[in-house]
């Protein structure tokens, strides 16, 4: 991904307009060889930058607010699988089940199943003769959280006791939960996913070594540098126009 930010992108695309309106004002005398950087080559190229730039935009702002949707959408999950184990505990199952219930909100609320180490007592432990080798227990990616609750969810369906008269609490309704949540979730990914695929399109359009906007307006600036000459006014007129180049 390109470590150029948004603003740099629009002025490299704003500056190669500018660029290509002094081009077109020195009229029959800019006639390069090169196709590249040809008035209706470089009239395409700045359509086409504008065009992938704003779409980038619009997908960014889309990604973004499916992102804050999911955000409020997950944001009662984790007191909502608190209140699920206690009604589990009401339901007179047996205490493997509960165990299982517990250990699924447990990694809901991203909590460990044991007290994590310090690193002093990993190694006393390690003199003793004792490896120990804890792996981060915080399950809280929308994935994963998604999938432990899915888990709960079945878990409850083999739970005859399990009937709760509160309608958010019930099966079918955390069920319903599940499905938009994960919608919600796929929304995002997929969104992230249009957005990537966008930026890699527009650092061609404007990056590419060859092909890019940023490397036609050199090519066209050295061209007006060897047709008027370095100190000529029509030089000037573009040579300070700046373009950045984006690591890739």
């Amino acid at each position: 991904m390109s470590t150029t930010n948004d603003t740099g992108h629009a002025k490299n695309v704003a500056n190669f307009e500018t660029l290509l309106t002094y081009l077109t004002g020195y009229g029959a005398a800019y006639n390069p060889r090169n196709v590249n950087i040809q008035l209706s080559s470089l009239t395409e190229k700045a359509a086409a930058a504008k065009i992938i730039n704003g779409q980038v935009h619009d997908a960014a702002a889309k990604n973004s607010n499916a992102i804050a949707i999911r955000d409020l959408a997950f944001q009662p999950l984790k007191k909502l699988s608190t209140r699920i184990v206690n009604a589990i505990k009401a339901s007179d199952v047996a205490q493997q089940v509960i165990d299982n219930a517990v250990t699924h909100n447990r990694k809901i609320q991203g909590q460990r199943a044991s007290v994590k180490l310090t690193e002093e007592e990993k190694q006393k432990l390690a003199v003793s003769g004792t490896i120990v080798n804890q792996v981060s227990a915080s399950q809280q990616s929308f994935d994963s959280q998604l999938d432990t609750f899915d888990k709960q969810i079945k878990l409850l369906a083999t739970i005859p006791t399990y009937a709760p008269n509160e309608v958010e609490l019930q099966q079918a309704t955390l069920t319903t939960l599940y499905n938009d949540l994960l919608q919600k979730n796929r929304d995002v990914v997929s969104k992230t996913s249009e957005l990537s695929t966008l930026r890699l399109n527009r650092n061609k359009i404007l990056y590419d070594a060859e092909t890019g906007i940023v490397a036609l307006a050199l090519d066209a600036k050295n061209y007006s540098k060897s047709l008027f000459g370095v100190s000529t006014p029509q030089y000037k007129q573009i040579s300070g126009i700046p373009f950045k180049s984006a690591k890739i």
